[in-house]
C-alpha cells in the first residue's frame, strides 16, 4: 500500500549531533520520536522525506501472541537493483584537526560537498575509504555485519597514511546513526542490501607535499543488489602480466583511493574483450596471485581451499576473513600462502571474495591467451556452501554463533 505524504519544513539542511553519537544495540526506536539517547533531537517525521513511501508489515511473535511493525520503505523498484549509487535521505559528516580531535559529527542531507582545489585529497590522495553492509532481516529488523573490523582497517590505515582516524567506538557509532537515518533505504529481505561507505580524507588545503591541516570522515550510503551483472553466477577473469595493481612496501595492504584508480586501465580493457574483471599477479615474480581489482581471490583443490597471504601488497578483506572461519568451520583445510598461478589453473574450483560481490564464483581464467574452465555445472559446490553460510549469518535467517551481527532495531 502506498500513501502521499507532505513533508515538514526543516529549518535548515544540517542536523546537529554530537560525536560520537550513542546508539544502543538490539532494541526497538519508538516511533513518533526516533530518540538516540538523546543525542539526535529530531523528529521521527523529518526522516520522511520522500512524497511517497511504501508500507509493509513484518509481523513478530512472541509468548505473549503476535503483534504488526510497520517497515516503511522508500518508493524503489527493489527488483531491479544494481551496483550503482541510489540517492538517499542523509550522510554523516564531520571535522578532525591534524591534532586527531574529532568536532561535532552532524547528519547532513546527502548532497555534494565543498572541497579547497588545495585539499590534500585532490592534489595528493590523502584518503582512504571503506564498505560494509545492512541487511534486513524478515521480522523488519536490522542488521550490520563486523563494523568493528572495518573501523580498524581504517585507522591502519590511516596511520600508514599520515591521517588521524575516528576510534572503533566513533566509527561504529557514526555507521549505526547513519544506517537509522536511512533504514527506508535497506531494501527489504533477499531484495540487496544497504551498502555503507565511509570516507576519511584530508579535505585542509596544502599546497607543498605534506599531511592536510584538516580532516573529513563522512558516510553515505545507498541501496544496492549485485555486483557483477552476473549474480551469483559463474564470472570470466583474465590474469594481468603487464600492469600490476601493488608493489612491496606500497599501500595495497590499505584501502587507499590511489589502489583503485591504477586498475582501471585494464580492467576497462579487460571488460572490452568480454571479461569480468582482472586478476592481478606478484610484481616480482610475476607469478604468484595477488587479487581481483576489488576483492580476494580462493583456490579449490580437493578439499583444501589456499588463498594469497597478507604480505602487505593485498588488502586484508573482511569477507575474506569471515569466509576463512567460516570454510575451517565446515571441516575445509584453508591455507593462507604464495599460489602461483600454475596452480589456478590446474584448480577444481576459484572464487572470489569481497564486501560487494560477497562470493562470486570462477567460471573461467584466461592466462597468456590459453583459457581454462572450472566445471561445466554453473556454481561450484564450495563456493555455493560458503556463499549461502555466510549470507544467511548477514540476513540473519541463521543463528549467529559468531557474534558477528550487530542488530539495530
Amino acid at each position: 500500500m502506498e500513501s502521499g505524504l507532505m513533508i515538514p519544513r526543516l529549518r535548515t539542511n544540517r542536523l546537529l549531533c554530537p560525536f560520537p553519537p550513542s546508539v544502543a544495540d538490539k532494541r526497538h526506536l519508538p516511533p513518533p520520536a526516533l530518540k538516540l539517547q538523546n543525542q539526535l533531537p529530531l523528529m521521527y517525521s523529518n526522516f520522511q522525506l520522500a512524497l511517497s513511501v511504501r508500507r509493509e508489515a513484518a509481523v513478530e511473535t512472541n509468548n505473549c501472541g503476535s503483534n504488526t511493525k510497520v517497515v516503511e520503505f522508500a518508493d524503489i523498484n527493489w527488483d531491479n537493483l544494481g551496483f550503482g549509487l541510489v540517492p538517499t535521505d542523509y550522510m554523516y559528516v564531520v571535522k578532525c584537526s591534524q591534532d586527531g580531535k574529532f568536532s561535532q559529527g552532524e547528519l547532513q542531507r546527502f548532497g555534494n560537498i565543498e572541497l579547497s582545489p588545495s585539499s590534500a585529497v585532490l592534489n595528493y590522495g590523502q584518503g582512504l575509504f571503506e564498505g560494509l553492509k545492512a541487511y534486513r532481516k524478515e521480522d523488519g529488523s536490522i542488521l550490520l555485519f563486523r563494523p568493528e573490523e572495518n573501523a580498524l582497517r581504517m585507522r591502519m590505515g590511516a596511520e600508514r597514511m599520515c591521517m588521524p582516524a575516528p576510534t572503533v567506538e566513533q566509527f561504529v557509532d557514526a555507521v549505526k546513526l547513519t544506517v537509522l537515518a536511512n533504514k527506508r533505504w535497506v531494501p527489504p529481505t533477499g531484495k540487496g542490501s544497504l551498502y555503507i561507505r565511509p570516507l576519511l580524507m584530508g579535505s585542509g588545503a596544502v599546497l607543498g607535499l605534506a599531511p592536510a591541516p584538516e580532516y573529513t570522515f563522512l558516510i553515505y550510503v545507498s541501496p544496492v543488489g549485485n555486483y557483477f551483472k552476473e549474480g551469483l553466477a559463474p564470472i570470466n577473469l583474465v590474469v594481468e602480466n603487464e600492469f600490476h595493481r601493488a608493489t612491496p612496501g606500497g599501500t595495497g595492504g590499505v584501502k587507499t583511493i590511489g589502489n583503485y584508480a591504477s586498475v582501471l586501465k585494464a580492467q576497462t580493457a579487460a571488460k572490452a574483450k568480454g571479461y569480468s574483471d582482472v586478476l592481478y599477479l606478484d610484481v616480482v615474480h610475476k607469478r604468484y596471485l595477488e587479487e581481483v581489482s576489488s576483492c580476494n581471490v580462493f583456490v579449490v583443490k580437493d578439499n583444501t581451499i589456499s588463498t594469497p597471504a597478507i604480505r602487505g601488497t593485498i588488502l586484508p578483506g573482511i569477507t575474506r576473513k569471515s569466509i576463512i572461519d567460516v570454510a575451517r568451520s565446515q571441516g575445509y583445510q584453508v591455507e593462507e600462502r604464495q599460489v602461483s598461478v600454475e596452480e589456478l589453473l590446474d584448480a577444481d574450483e576459484v572464487f572470489c571474495t569481497g564486501t560487494a560481490v560477497v562470493v562470486s564464483p570462477v567460471g573461467s581464467i584466461t592466462y597468456l591467451g590459453k583459457r581454462v574452465s572450472y566445471g561445466e555445472r554453473g556454481v561450484g559446490v564450495v563456493s555455493q556452501n560458503l556463499y549461502s553460510a555466510l549470507t544467511s549469518l548477514q540476513m540473519g535467517i541463521t543463528e549467529d554463533k559468531m557474534d558477528w551481527t550487530v542488530e539495530l532495531n
